[in-house]
């Protein structure tokens, strides 16, 4: 008798891992690879989070904490939106959390019910999609192009058919790291409050932007779930440690979930990540290679006929449109990766529709690596025969 497997669990792929297996492997038999597919900083935790951890394993328990985090760190966070953002944010609304993804899981669950309607633009972070199907929830999928900037708008969202519960924005987005402006993010908060649509607000890419500041969603309305993450700007991927702000009325909510869920979040990473705000220094100096490496792929991937590609305002992304060389973007992401050692992400990964015809390429890595990137993709005789 064979036993049933639960729908829930039949989500797509997380592409982009599948991606790295293949780069890996390839590396593991002595072939050269450059990664431009995973969205993770080359870099290790900053200096004063790794002193801190190494004191804490001589000094802390490490048992379970809190479900919502440590008060030191909670504190640690709301002194972080006094500094970056200078706005007032009570320390008890902000919930630690496993990674990012633990804040999505506990915050959809907390505002959307099995059947709510929640909406995404597409291009999108695959795991918005995946969780919320897995969790019962309708996913409304928004096409969104460059005459957006790669972003919803309250006109986008009125031309929908039927109401919507909830939606979910990323300033700066991933893949194409687009970002809105404080007058086009506060009219869509202002939209989303007058239609009773719950904000849910990706905010992990903030500190990653080269030519204006991200703004938070908490600056025009306290009903949005804003969620962050110690991964990106912090370059702390791997100790799995991310934050929510949270409304009061889903507070309790929240912890309650939190409790069964996770019980807590990692003990140890959550006491390193309390120095992590003293880091600005080291932290803001990968942000210039960022820069740098922005800068280099925007000039040089033209010169490899990727000509369309997203203004990439902030985080360490360029998506490009490869319509013109490919109707397969996965098949050529692999003929790519064995023909010039080049890992990039197929964009079928973030737009089940249209993403057949866009690569998203990451430059989190280094400078050099950037260059003999677009050096090997101008040699590259699949698409400059």
């Amino acid at each position: 008798m064979t036993l049933k497997t639960a729908d829930r669990g039949r989500v797509p792929p997380f592409i982009v891992m599948d991606v790295m297996r293949a780069a890996n492997e390839a590396e593991a038999r002595g072939e050269r690879v450059l990664h431009l597919e995973v969205g993770q900083p080359s870099t290790g935790a900053p200096a004063l989070v790794v002193e801190r951890a190494k004191a804490a394993l001589g000094r802390e328990r490490l048992g379970y904490t809190d479900a919502l985090g440590i008060p030191a760190l909670r504190q640690g966070i709301a002194g972080h939106y006094r500094t970056a953002y200078g706005m007032e944010v009570d320390w008890r609304r902000v919930v630690v959390t496993t990674g990012s993804s633990g804040a999505f899981i506990l915050a959809f669950l907390a505002a959307f019910d099995v059947g709510d309607r929640v909406a995404l633009a597409s291009p999108g972070y695959p795991a918005y999609r995946n969780i919320l199907q897995a969790q019962g929830v309708d996913v409304v999928d928004l096409a969104v192009g460059p005459e957006t900037n790669f972003q919803p708008t309250p006109e986008i969202l009125d031309a929908v058919d039927g109401g919507l519960d909830g939606l979910i924005v990323a300033s700066p987005s991933n893949p194409t790291g687009t970002m809105m402006g404080k007058a086009d993010l506060k009219s869509l908060c202002t939209y989303c409050a007058a239609a009773g649509i719950r904000v849910v607000s990706d905010e992990i890419y903030h500190g990653i932007t080269y030519d204006e500041a991200a703004s938070s969603a908490l600056a025009f309305t306290d009903d949005a779930l804003v969620i962050n993450s110690f991964s990106k700007y912090f370059s702390m991927t791997g100790w799995r440690l991310g934050w929510m702000v949270v409304p009061e009325n889903l507070l309790r909510p929240v912890e309650c979930l939190a409790q069964n869920l996770f019980i807590s979040p990692p003990s140890l990473s959550q006491h390193a990540a309390v120095a992590a705000f003293d880091c600005a220094d080291e932290l803001d100096g990968h942000v210039v290679r960022y820069g740098r490496n922005r800068a280099l792929l925007l000039a040089e991937l033209p010169k490899a006929n990727f000509h369309k590609l997203a203004s990439a305002d902030g985080a360490f992304y360029i998506y490009a449109d490869v319509g013109h060389l490919t109707n397969d973007s996965q098949e050529f992401c692999q003929r790519m990766l064995t023909e010039t050692g080049v890992a990039a992400t197929p964009g079928v990964d973030f737009d089940p529709v249209r993403g057949n015809r866009f690569v998203r390429f990451s430059f989190a890595g280094s400078t050099e690596h950037m260059a003999a990137a677009a050096r090997v993709l101008r040699d590259w005789r699949h698409i400059n025969p």
